[in-house]
């Protein structure tokens, strides 16, 4: 498999979310971008996986499709497994571990596969498995179709490098950055996060304004594999795309240590410079001086963080104030539940397919500039 043989990958993001993310590849200028349950598959070689962990930032991983062949008993994924051209891909050095999944298949035991897998690739490569081993090999059995690919980021891609701190119920970069994007949001109007709680909305839309690639300040388990070529990835990583953009971030939030958390997020982030954090209620939050732009929240849940009904005046104060002070932005709120959202008194607009997040299914709610 050489850097230039062209194959499918395949960048997972949330359920409900894949639209969003298929915009996203598009806008990015990936070749073939195919819409597919749970993520968008793309098609390139392995310069335009660096490419995908680096710049994409609504997926979670990106996974690199290395084969795929029909099989109907663990015999014949003993055998086909071994012709796999493992060492292609995967070094003789690096320690690897395979996970397996099977879905409506005549093999249905999913340790017996990856096992089957695994002792493959120690005979025909000589590599160690090591079950905290970073590179790993996924195997997928679905309708009697074995498709195995590798887990070319690592670490999830929603941890950028830069959050150290984190409050309860974060909500994760990825799924941030495509709420932006839902939003409509493109880098040239303002956003304030009135709950900014780690500063998450803030940083990535200062993040999405500046062009500064998500992946920057991270490693990715591609740089392990036997494909990977350092002198092409540093150059890749060098083109300097950055700029400094035409308004500011801001986001409060009533905790100081929310507001303190974010500064010093923001600082790790680099982008200190184009975003404001300060301490206060939503009650006492005003427009910034300047155009209108994006109000974009995620609030607590009522089954997650305290009970749906001590939260009403919050949400309720929500939307008092935004009617009140906000004419001309738009709002953004994630909500678990339909009746926190309305007890805003926000004029939302149909939303889209609810997203699981942190064991709870989520929507965006959104209006149209207030009037």
């Amino acid at each position: 498999m050489t850097n230039t043989q062209d194959f499918e990958i395949f960048l997972a993001t949330a359920p409900g979310l894949e639209p969003v993310l298929h915009d996203e590849v598009r806008f990015k200028g990936f070749k073939q971008p195919k819409q597919v349950p749970g993520g968008v598959t793309i098609r390139g070689g392995w310069p335009v996986v660096w490419r995908a962990n680096l710049w994409v930032r609504g997926a979670g991983r990106v996974l690199a499709r290395i084969a795929s062949f029909r099989v109907v008993h663990l015999a014949q994924l003993d055998d086909l497994a071994h012709r796999v051209p493992w060492a292609d891909v995967l070094r003789p050095d690096v320690p690897f571990r395979v996970e397996a999944s099977c879905a409506g298949s005549r093999i249905y035991h999913s340790g017996a596969a990856a096992q089957r897998i695994e002792t493959a690739i120690r005979d025909t490569l000589g590599a160690p498995s090591s079950p905290e081993a970073a590179v790993v090999v996924m195997a997928r059995i679905e309708n009697d179709l074995c498709t195995i690919s590798i887990d070319t980021s690592g670490e999830p891609l929603h941890k950028r490098g830069y959050k150290e701190a984190v409050n309860a119920a974060p909500m994760r970069e990825t799924m941030a950055s495509l709420f932006l994007r839902q939003c409509g949001f493109d880098g040239s109007e303002p956003v304030l996060d009135p709950m900014c709680g780690s500063g998450t909305f803030v940083i990535e839309a200062a993040e999405i304004a500046a062009r500064l690639n998500p992946g920057r300040a991270r490693a990715f388990a591609f740089e392990l594999l036997a494909t990977f070529d350092a002198e092409a990835w540093q150059t890749m990583r060098a083109v300097k795309s950055a700029r400094v953009p035409a308004c500011r971030f801001y986001g409060s939030d009533r905790d100081a240590g929310a507001v303190e958390m974010s500064r010093a997020n923001a600082a790790r982030a680099g982008v200190s410079e184009f975003t404001e954090f300060r301490q206060a209620t939503i009650s006492e939050i005003v427009p910034p001086e300047g155009p209108p732009g994006l109000v974009i929240a995620n609030p607590p849940y009522g089954n997650r963080l305290g009970d749906s009904k001590k939260l009403a005046p919050l949400y309720q104060a929500f939307g008092q104030t935004l009617m009140t002070r906000f004419k001309g932005w738009r709002i953004g709120l994630i909500a678990n539940e339909a009746r926190l959202a309305h007890m805003t008194g926000l004029p939302f607009l149909p939303n889209g397919p609810p997203v699981p997040h942190g064991g709870l299914r989520v929507a965006l709610y959104q209006t149209a500039p207030l009037a």
